[in-house]
């Protein structure tokens, strides 16, 4: 019997003892090295973010194969209380499932229906929302011997007791009063527990940190950049990092956030961690003589006992473009040139797919997976990337591929072993970086990138698509490739059923056969789909589950090309089985109304022009590229006279903090804000006579 699960995340505790969970001698969560080990060859359970240590994210799984998956319906649902991208990777343990939502909570339900069995809110401060870049999402949990454990946006670790979802114990990670947030989901090795931070574009100093699985003392932390020169450095990596800086980047924080990617070599006890952008973007300013400002867009490998670096690799020396190599680290043993190899794999931001000897860091390959115009190749020899000439903008602006979406972002990769390839949610869109070296002015809190970003007024459509892309690791070329119009699609996975399953930003899911890439079947989704699926079984019966909610980077920058899709987030659990027979609700129409015919504002240019500067290196971000919302944060043009007047209630005292509103005195004047506010209006009325003419026009062809 398929059963229909609609449930309100309204955050009470609930109590119910899953039949799972009875059954289970050693009790919830019971999940171990061992285990997650022996899992490489049972696909019953996705104990882990990527499924095993090695984060393929590949299930052996194959009753539903690319024989029947055409049969494949919706089992069950859960509606979510939820209007923030949801992007976490559900974990599934005998037959329950855990997964977070925005803000950072968590929920777990039984997996073969859909019953709620308990809901946890860390309570975070909603004004904390103004550090993080893009969105208040959250990737997901780790589970340990019981134990559930999550960060959250305001920089705390916290374990929560499997049984109820109430809190053990509670770490905070982070200093608060600085712009750290937490997005990524943790990783739990040798009884340690392991997460990042993000927040590079508001000027902090990145790291990433073990605590102990049991109590929550921290058993060791990684410094990622070098900190103040003048100071004794935290390790002798940092002390050997310290000499490819330059300046006073300190002073900006200078980056490194390590914010989503990591895997562990159980044999070679090495945990491997992927490093973020600098900050300031622009390595002009936040080292003017130039250096490759280790450890930024880098792999780390560190011994997991005691956080100390074996090897380093840095795929974009010196960044300054947001290059990070944050996206997934997949690990793999195959044969190179005759060769057997153990090797990691990553595809990150800055468009080259790397294969890399995970015992030692040696680079054996690295090739364009898209549309790459930074560098011309990766020097093998050096490990250097070729750059093109005024790649960096020194001194003219420069149009690259890809821009700071990347090539690839956060939407997980995966890997299947039976046919060799890597699947990556490839985005393909570029971005115009200018030097703001000699204007720039730090703001503590705000974003300082240097990079020309007030100069991203527009997001047009016909800039952006994306695609699904088969790579073959070593034949170091793509062996299929499915294409989409949009860009930020969802993530991937892989099972041994021939097949790789991905959502869509015009909200679709979608599978398609792992070893040709033929489209098999599609769901849809009713909103745009980001976040990885997962697989498993409960009673011998396999299901697929992804979280489906639109959000995001791209849903809040926004522009012309976040809207292109026609997707808006309404927040779902799906779960699909053989011969499910569920079927969703009709959308709820929702109708756009102009309450007032706008009008040509009254303002100087140079007063619009000042307007959109400071909207776009303070605004932007949330509300979107001009003005144009993606459909996540209320759309400026659109707001109420009564909200206009309340202006400075608002961004500058706070007035709405408790949802999500921060104030934004300590770096907006009043005279600024008035500009913001002129600006807004002549974008308004622009776009409304563009919208006039073009409907005019449609009129009279009829």
């Amino acid at each position: 019997m398929n059963r229909k699960a609609v449930f309100a995340m309204a955050f009470a505790a609930a109590a119910f003892i899953a039949p799972q969970w009875a059954a289970a001698k050693a009790g919830p969560a019971n999940v171990d090295a061992a285990r997650i080990a022996a899992s490489r060859k049972d696909g019953a359970n996705w104990l882990s973010h990527g499924r095993t240590y090695a984060e393929q994210r590949y299930s052996p799984l194959a009753k539903i194969n690319d024989h029947n998956v055409s049969r494949l319906g919706l089992a069950w649902y859960a509606d979510l209380d939820n209007d923030r991208g949801l992007e976490a990777t559900p974990i599934v343990v005998d037959g329950v499932l855990y997964a977070t939502l925005a803000w950072s909570r968590v929920f777990a339900a039984d997996a073969a229906t859909g019953k709620k069995l308990w809901e946890f809110d860390p309570g975070v401060e909603k004004s904390k929302g103004r550090h993080a870049c893009c969105d208040v999402v959250n990737r997901g949990v780790a589970v340990w011997k019981g134990k559930v454990y999550v960060g959250t946006i305001d920089g705390r670790l916290i374990a929560l007791d499997a049984s109820s979802g109430k809190q053990i114990w509670s770490a905070q990670t982070t200093d608060n009063t600085q712009a750290y947030t937490i997005t990524g989901a943790p990783r739990v090795v040798n009884g340690k527990v392991i997460i990042g931070n993000g927040g590079a574009e508001l000027g902090v100093r990145g790291y990433f940190s073990a605590y102990d699985a049991n109590s929550g003392k921290m058993a060791w932390r990684f410094y990622v950049v070098p900190g103040d020169p003048s100071k004794p450095q935290e390790s002798p990596e940092l002390e050997k990092a310290l000499k490819t800086w330059n300046g006073e980047w300190w002073k900006y924080g200078g980056g490194g956030t390590a914010w989503n990617a990591m895997a562990y070599d159980p044999q070679l006890n090495l945990l491997y961690v992927g490093t973020g952008n600098g900050s300031p973007w622009n390595r002009q300013i936040r080292s003017p003589e130039g250096g490759d400002n280790l450890y930024l867009s880098s792999i780390v490998a560190v011994n997991a006992d005691t956080g100390r670096m074996v090897w380093h690799y840095q795929t974009t020396p010196g960044d300054s473009w947001d290059f990070t190599a944050t996206q997934d680290i997949i690990l793999a043993d195959m044969e190179i040139n005759g060769k057997k190899r153990k090797v990691l794999m990553q595809a990150p931001k800055n468009g080259f797919f790397y294969v890399l000897d995970r015992q030692t860091g040696e680079l054996l390959s690295a090739e364009k997976f898209g549309k790459v115009t930074w560098a011309e190749r990766v020097d093998l020899k050096t490990g250097r990337p070729v750059e093109t000439p005024g790649a960096r903008y020194e001194k003219d602006p420069s149009v690259q591929w890809p821009g700071p979406f990347g090539a690839h972002n956060w939407q997980p990769m995966s890997f299947s072993p039976k046919t060799g390839l890597a699947y990556i949610p490839y985005h393909e869109l570029p971005f115009v970086y200018s030097n703001g070296a000699k204007d720039f002015h730090y703001r503590p809190g705000a974003w300082n990138l240097g990079s020309g970003e007030e100069n991203f007024t527009a997001f047009p459509r016909e800039v952006a698509s994306g695609a699904l892309v088969a790579w073959d690791p070593v034949k170091q070329k793509a062996a299929w490739t499915a294409p989409y119009a949009f860009h930020w699609n969802g993530g991937t996975m892989a099972t041994g059923g021939n097949l790789v399953f991905q959502g869509t930003a015009d909200g679709r899911f979608v599978a398609y056969s792992a070893d040709a890439g033929k489209k098999l079947w599609e769901f849809g989704a009713q909103t745009g789909v980001m976040a990885g699926p997962v697989t498993y079984s409960v009673g011998g019966k396999q299901y697929v589950a992804v979280m489906a909610g639109w959000g995001g980077a791209a849903g809040l920058i926004g522009g012309e090309a976040t809207l292109a899709p026609g997707v808006r987030n309404i927040s779902r659990l799906l779960v699909f089985a053989l011969d499910g027979k569920e079927a969703l609700p009709p959308i709820p129409v929702k109708k756009v109304v102009y309450t007032r015919i706008p009008q040509p504002v009254q303002a100087s240019p140079e007063s619009i022009a000042h307007g959109s500067r400071i909207f776009h290196t303070t605004c932007a971000m949330c509300h979107g590229v001009g003005a144009v919302s993606g459909g996540i944060i209320p759309d400026l043009r659109f707001s109420s006279d009564a909200t206009r007047n309340a202006f400075e209630e608002i961004v500058l005292k706070g007035a709405l903090h408790a949802r999500g509103m921060a104030s934004f005195g300590d770096v907006v004047t009043s005279a600024d804000l008035a500009d913001v506010k002129a600006y807004i209006m002549d974008k308004e009325y622009a776009d409304y006579m563009k919208s006039k003419e073009q409907h005019d026009k449609q009129s009279a062809q009829r």
